[in-house]
């Protein structure tokens, strides 16, 4: 009973944090973000305004909290790239395991809560501009960690912006032919020939470049 006890609690506090977060994105969605309190998303999801901030710092933080973390995608693929394979190798597989996966943060899951994140993002100034942040630190994170093997800080700085563009391109691009109509299916059957091509302009010049030693 007692082992069993944190694996429950840690259950029922994922599921709340989870309906909080979804309560709070349905409310911005359907009227704005500036137009929503903390104690209406409380009062919606059925718990107190002090659980919201326990379990997201702010009213920011309930749309960005999940999905903070793939910002430095391509800076954790690089980082735990396989032995004999280079930075961009590593940025392309993690890519396609992404599209073949229906990953969420790339918008091609068929369920449109990730669309609905990025709606709200794309028509709020003040989360617009996190997020543009959000995306230069973790271009700076794979700049940083470039740096560190390869010593020399321009090309870590070129390589970085590079493939986090080309990754950006590939998701912006899946996200505007969804919202022109298209479906998901539809959008995802074609991707990793997308990526491929993508990636492949990108070989052209950074094909070798900190590959790992094997």
């Amino acid at each position: 009973m007692a082992d069993g006890a944190p694996g429950l609690r840690a259950r029922k506090k994922a599921e709340t944090a989870r309906r909080i977060h979804r309560t709070a994105l349905a409310l911005f969605d359907e009227r704005g973000f500036d137009e929503v309190s903390v104690q209406e998303i409380a009062d919606a999801a059925e718990v107190s305004k002090m659980t919201v901030f326990n379990y997201f710092g702010s009213k920011e933080d309930l749309l960005f909290r999940p999905m903070e973390e793939h910002f430095a995608d391509a800076a954790r693929a690089v980082r735990d790239r396989l032995p004999g394979e280079s930075a961009l190798e590593a940025v392309r597989r993690d890519f396609l395991e992404m599209i073949a996966a229906r990953d969420p943060s790339i918008g091609l899951h068929a369920e449109p809560f990730g669309r609905r994140i990025r709606r709200v993002m794309m028509t709020t100034p003040v989360l617009r501009e996190r997020a543009y942040v959000s995306s230069e630190k973790g271009a700076r994170e794979l700049a940083d960690l470039l740096t560190e093997e390869t010593g020399d800080a321009v090309q870590a700085l070129i390589a970085a912006a590079t493939l986090t563009a080309a990754r950006n391109a590939l998701v912006e691009e899946h996200h505007r032919r969804i919202d022109a109509g298209e479906s998901v299916d539809a959008v995802a059957a074609d991707a990793a020939a997308r990526a491929a091509h993508a990636f492949a302009l990108v070989d052209r010049g950074l094909g070798d470049y900190a590959r790992r030693p094997t």
